[in-house]
């Protein structure tokens, strides 16, 4: 119990260093009491809201209750990063004020309407950006590909997160439509389904299960698929929710690859598709086995790697020059859902977090979807939920 009341107390006093400045301004700025009661009255309120939000259960309660504490914690995110953002541009402005000249009246006025713009795309990444979906087409050479497979189109989407939409299934079915509408041959899923527990499936699964492709439907499991962020009341209840997990995926008509492979046949022709469970990091295990997925990666077959975190990809593929893996597909980071002209904070985290990636001698590729579902705060800013079109082309 000691983190969570560190962090309350760490962001109480952040809390209460900006409304007092904040107050400060209020009160020697303007010429009418009310808008000191003002600040001071809705800092308060705030400071009630952020204890009460962070104290409501987040790996015990029901769905409702995690859809709730994601919102409440969005909405005092959108207030107080914009908040905090007008202190530091206004601290600016009062550098003047050290050597007795006077603030930068102009910059404090640009920092009010930084504020106010950041505040509303917040919520414009909440309440549009995160429905509309972008599809990325790509074109991959691959080396010693079969006749048959030239030209093999590829749709790939992760990270759907459904939990975070309750029991609504509009978002998803147009994920549904759009991926029918690029006509596949396969369709490739990275991963992270679910938010906590497999249940938040069940309204889904008739949905997902119109996903249609000539060569079929293939996912393996994200970090959030094991109910690794729950709490349950027995290891066989956590077992019972793979099990779920397993089932539904089966009567979805997808193939859940799970340290397993398969293959897709044209004729005398086929490629390998490797599906291996996700590759945690601490505090959470890997469960992912690239060697027990597929024994021998130095064949010569043609192989498609299906790998949640790419991590994975940067410690068994990328230099390693025995494996013959010609594409890899990855999930996992959701570019932090934040992305300005192709960058993104997940930069500083992840060494491969968006797009396309080559290793050294260009023989192994790794392509890493951003997601089309949101985690922790349900807005998008930037970061477009994406499908990615993927044909492949004999080199």
């Amino acid at each position: 119990m000691r983190v969570p009341w560190i962090l309350i107390s760490i962001l109480v006093l952040l809390q209460l260093a900006i409304d007092i400045y904040l107050f400060r301004i209020a009160m020697s700025r303007t010429r009418k009491d009310r808008w000191p009661r003002i600040q001071a009255s809705t800092a308060i309120f705030f400071l009630i809201y952020l204890i009460v939000t962070l104290c409501l259960p987040r790996r015990t309660g029901n769905d409702e209750t995690l859809a709730t504490v994601m919102w409440l914690l969005f909405g005092y995110i959108t207030v107080y990063m914009s908040k905090t953002l007008f202190v530091i541009i206004d601290l600016i402005a009062s550098v003047p004020k050290l050597w007795h000249c006077k603030r930068i009246k102009a910059l404090s006025w640009i920092g009010t309407a930084i504020a106010i713009t950041l505040f509303g795309s917040l919520w414009w990444g909440a309440l549009i950006n995160r429905f509309r979906i972008k599809i990325n087409e790509v074109t991959l050479e691959i080396e010693n590909l079969p006749e048959s497979f030239d030209g093999f189109r590829i749709v790939q989407f992760s990270d759907i997160h459904v939990g975070s939409y309750g029991s609504d299934t509009s978002f998803i079915s147009k994920v549904v439509n759009e991926i029918n509408a690029q006509k596949p041959d396969a369709v490739f899923f990275t991963g992270d389904i679910v938010n906590r527990r497999t249940a938040e499936l069940l309204p889904f699964t008739k949905t997902l299960s119109g996903i249609k492709a000539a060569d079929g439907v293939y996912s393996i499991l994200g970090n959030h698929d094991y109910g690794d962020y729950s709490d349950w009341p027995s290891p066989q209840d956590k077992a019972n929710n793979m099990m779920l997990m397993e089932k539904l995926q089966r009567n979805m008509g997808w193939q859940l690859l799970r340290n397993a492979t398969t293959w897709i046949h044209r004729g005398n022709d086929s490629i390998a598709v490797i599906g291996v469970e996700n590759w945690g990091e601490p505090p959470f295990p890997t469960y992912g086995n690239l060697h027990e997925a597929y024994p021998d990666t130095s064949d010569k077959n043609v192989k498609i790697l299906l790998t949640h975190n790419p991590v994975h990809w940067i410690a068994d593929v990328e230099n390693n020059i025995s494996a013959n893996i010609a594409l890899t597909l990855s999930g996992h980071t959701h570019a932090m859902q934040i992305e300005a002209l192709g960058i993104s904070p997940a930069a500083i985290r992840y060494k491969t977090w968006g797009g396309c990636y080559d290793s050294p001698d260009k023989k192994r590729t790794l392509y890493v979807n951003i997601g089309m579902g949101t985690v922790g705060i349900p807005m998008r800013l930037g970061a477009t939920p994406e499908l990615t079109l993927i044909t492949l082309r004999s080199k």
